[in-house]
């Protein structure tokens, strides 16, 4: 009996190129060979130069001026105190926020003045927004942030933002290193306070109130409020101060400004002068009693009229 005739296959040069070796495959390891260490390129070992070229800081500015402020003023309608305190202000700083809501950056992005908003870099948390190769390109090209480590001091993540604060770019920072969780503040850890020590840089107070109440943790789609943007007078470390010291009197300055937005300058000032402001962290009691004492704050706020969003 005659055999047929076996037909090319398509898939044969599929096969050819698995049974290639070098130089067409990587070549293998030979045995008792330890493999060399892969690279990270995702987390704190993202590079995130290319988002501070020209082209990516042109299209950021498109982003940040255009739908990004359009979406804070209709969602959040920031009411914005202070910017006079920052006209001594010459050169790169250190914008250090309370922070309670993902909107608390996007808020911020289009707070800042010029001549700092088109020249600043976000400290994010890098086991977060800096997970996946997509979330650290969006991340980066968005809203221009570099990957900061919360979980650990990292002095890779330090010295970056370091060398980048002396090369005349601005950083923002939320010193809380993460979300409130129920609606108060956190204690501030020292990052600005040690990068101001490390640069010689000023750190600028801002309070943020009622992002909250937009898009809280745990929270997936906002609900419209009112926000307000407190800055307050930069501030250098002084003389006798370590990092701790400073962080604690940043801290201090930015419940004084939520103790302004909440009351009036003239009372707020004399309650900080008094070391008297109501502090950001809220009482040290049980669940219950914390979110009592939020009041309004935690169950929505005043209601507001619908209008159109003021650019």
């Amino acid at each position: 009996m005659k055999l047929p005739v076996a037909l090319p296959s398509a898939l044969s040069p599929l096969r050819r190129y698995r049974s290639a070796g070098f130089p067409y495959r990587a070549p293998t390891i030979p045995r008792g060979v330890a493999p060399a260490p892969t690279e990270e390129t995702t987390g704190a070992h993202y590079d995130t130069a290319w988002a501070r070229r020209l082209p990516a800081r042109m299209a950021r500015a498109a982003i940040v001026d255009g739908p990004m402020r359009l979406v804070v003023s209709g969602l959040a309608a920031p009411d914005r105190r202070g910017q006079d305190r920052l006209d001594s202000l010459d050169g790169a700083a250190i914008f250090a926020a309370n922070h309670h809501s993902h909107l608390d950056t996007p808020l911020m992005l289009t707070s800042i003045p010029e001549p700092w908003r088109h020249k600043l870099i976000v400290g994010a948390a890098a086991d977060y927004f800096f997970g996946s190769k997509l979330t650290s390109v969006l991340s980066s090209l968005v809203i221009g942030a570099i990957p900061i480590e919360r979980s650990k001091v990292s002095r890779r993540s330090a010295d970056q933002a370091a060398e980048l604060i002396r090369e005349g770019w601005s950083l923002l920072i939320f010193p809380e290193g993460g979300r409130s969780p129920d609606g108060w503040g956190q204690p501030f850890r020292g990052g600005a306070a040690y990068l101001a020590q490390k640069t010689g840089r000023p750190v600028v107070p801002i309070h943020l109130e009622g992002t909250g109440r937009i898009l809280r943790k745990g929270r997936s789609f906002p609900r419209p409020s009112t926000t307000s943007v407190t800055f307050g007078r930069p501030m250098t470390p002084r003389d006798d101060e370590n990092a701790t010291r400073f962080a604690a009197r940043i801290e201090a300055e930015v419940a004084a400004l939520a103790d302004e937005a909440s009351s009036d300058w003239y009372r707020a000032r004399i309650r900080a002068h008094a070391r008297d402001s109501p502090g950001l962290t809220g009482p040290r009691s049980g669940a219950w009693r914390r979110a009592w004492a939020l009041g309004d704050r935690s169950r929505g706020g005043p209601k507001r009229a619908h209008r159109w969003p003021q650019l």
